[in-house]
């Protein structure tokens, strides 16, 4: 199927699926339903089936879904066995947590190499990942096509540039700054002090019941 036809709603929710589907290979099961789904991802079940509608007949009415050939399914649709190289951009407490993490549990995502202006961090290794300064950005890049950013806000349209130029074609921003890129380069932004704000508001305003929590 043409991916670009899929809503991006959907192909958000795609790694939520697989993460909760490899679990339940690791635990054995053989088959799951689209409540139980429901349930563990905390997205009711008519939009998953609609979700999953996009991609064909997946599943059998009475049955549920074959773990196994779910898992295998969008294994291949998120390209789980090819591995995306990404450098991250600034090393400081959230760039750190970023390399001691380094999406283990993601088998297509892996932090190749780290930049950062402070000389101190410059020649280290955290979590196997080598830290360059950031003059070497273009030197030391290669083909990596995925930046993540977790600079100063201050710095993060001048560096963003110098992405561009290297030829990367998606970035995820950490930064409060709204960085301006071509058309056809991707920026995912994630503003964690915006998303809190936001939180709290719900939280005031928007009060959930229990059961929407579990809504069909």
């Amino acid at each position: 199927m043409d991916q670009n036809k899929i809503p991006q709603a959907t192909a958000k929710r795609l790694p939520l699926y697989y993460r909760f589907l490899n679990n339940l290979q690791m635990q054995g099961k053989t088959r799951v339903s689209s409540k139980e789904l429901s349930d563990a991802v905390k997205v009711d079940s008519a939009t998953i089936r609609r979700d999953f509608s996009y991609f064909g007949a997946l599943g059998k009415k009475g049955y549920g879904y074959n773990v196994e050939y779910l898992l295998g399914f969008f294994r291949k649709t998120l390209d789980q066995d090819e591995i995306t190289d990404v450098a991250l951009i600034g090393v400081g407490n959230l760039g750190t947590a970023f390399l001691h993490y380094n999406f283990m549990k993601n088998n297509n995502t892996k932090i190749k190499i780290a930049f950062d202006a402070d000389d101190n961090k410059v020649g280290q290794t955290i979590g196997g990942v080598p830290i360059y300064h950031i003059n070497e950005l273009e030197e030391r890049l290669d083909d990596v096509k995925v930046a993540i950013l977790t600079i100063p806000a201050m710095e993060a349209d001048r560096v963003t540039e110098r992405l561009v130029a290297q030829g990367i074609k998606g970035i995820l921003n950490f930064t409060p700054a709204r960085i301006t890129v071509p058309d056809d380069i991707r920026v995912h932004h994630i503003d964690l002090a915006v998303e809190l704000q936001a939180l709290v508001y719900f939280l005031k305003h928007y009060p959930l019941e229990k059961t929407e929590l579990y809504s069909e």
